[in-house]
């Protein structure tokens, strides 16, 4: 028997203002060719694949693939796929540990972070995680964006949680977002967060007079890792064993990693910017394919800086 659909819940391909020609839906068509040449890259890097291999994967000519990236990222695609290799990673740790420290000299808005997003954030208390969010709104909408379908989920005092997925998957992660808060109300309002998605999305926007207000909703040991990776500036990256230093607790690296994972605003809160300590993608709670396409978006951001 099949369950009644939640009329809170519905996919966003259903969604009237995703199904109509326009700007949202070619957002989504981009990263859909994107997703599919990464993931074609990440399986053929060794052969170093020709641009027509990679175009074939991404079901579009050469030249599209060309302008797609350039219009993407601001990269061509072997530039690219230079961006998704281990030696790149590796050059992103550089220093993995000063960055941190660095960090912490020149604050979230100092001249390392000209060209990320400026974020302002608050815990909410222990007594509030704890409940599950009985009490609270949230606010959600489903948007394009650079990494196919944002979930944006917001709280009466900023940015509490954003999830990606891909076509056909937008219920479950809407669902993982619900059981992280159960108790809490969700009201479906696309206009509502449209100018959120805006905000995180639109690097025109990104500026130091007009932080992002995020609200981190978990444990004192996930707010403090999770507040780690906000020092963390694009076109670096750290590992979760600096991470373990910088929260004074060597010995946590996995327990990082788990906070990591459970980070619930996935892109703002750059959590794809943690790798192992060799380089290494591991796990993206989104997805492999999706980190390798936010570190290969930045590496184009910083590139045009």
């Amino acid at each position: 028997m099949r369950p009644k659909s939640d009329p809170m819940m519905t996919l966003a391909i259903h969604d009237q203002r995703l199904a109509k020609p326009g700007p949202q839906n070619a957002a989504l068509r981009d990263y859909d060719s994107v997703r599919r040449a990464i993931a074609f890259i990440s399986e053929h890097w060794r052969a170093q694949p020709t641009i027509e291999a990679m175009a074939d994967a991404a079901s579009v000519t050469p030249d599209e693939l060309h302008l797609l990236f350039r219009r993407w990222a601001g990269l061509t695609p072997k530039d690219f796929m230079q961006a998704l290799t281990l030696d790149h990673a590796k050059g992103l740790l550089r220093d993995s540990a000063s960055v941190l420290d660095a960090a912490l000299d020149s604050g979230l808005s100092g001249p390392g972070r000209l060209h990320d997003l400026f974020v302002t954030h608050e815990a909410m208390s222990p007594g509030e995680w704890k409940n599950g969010g009985a009490g609270m709104t949230l606010r959600y909408g489903f948007h394009a964006s650079p990494f196919g379908t944002a979930i944006v989920i917001a709280s009466g005092r900023g940015l509490a949680g954003l999830a990606f997925a891909d076509p056909g998957e937008e219920q479950a992660s809407f669902a993982d977002m619900k059981r992280r808060w159960p108790n809490a109300t969700y009201v479906r309002d696309h206009d509502g967060t449209a100018g959120l998605a805006q905000r995180i999305f639109d690097t025109r926007m990104w500026r130091a007079d007009q932080p992002l207000r995020v609200v981190l909703i978990g444990t004192d040991f996930e707010v403090r890792v999770w507040e780690t990776l906000l020092k963390i500036p694009m076109g670096r990256a750290v590992s979760y064993s600096d991470i373990a230093n910088k929260i004074k607790n060597p010995k946590a690296s996995r327990a990082v990693g788990a906070a990591v994972g459970r980070n619930p605003v996935s892109f703002v809160v750059p959590c794809h910017r943690a790798l192992g300590k060799g380089g290494a993608l591991t796990g993206y709670h989104w997805g492999i394919t999706r980190k390798q396409a936010m570190l290969g978006w930045e590496a184009g951001q910083v590139g045009a800086s």
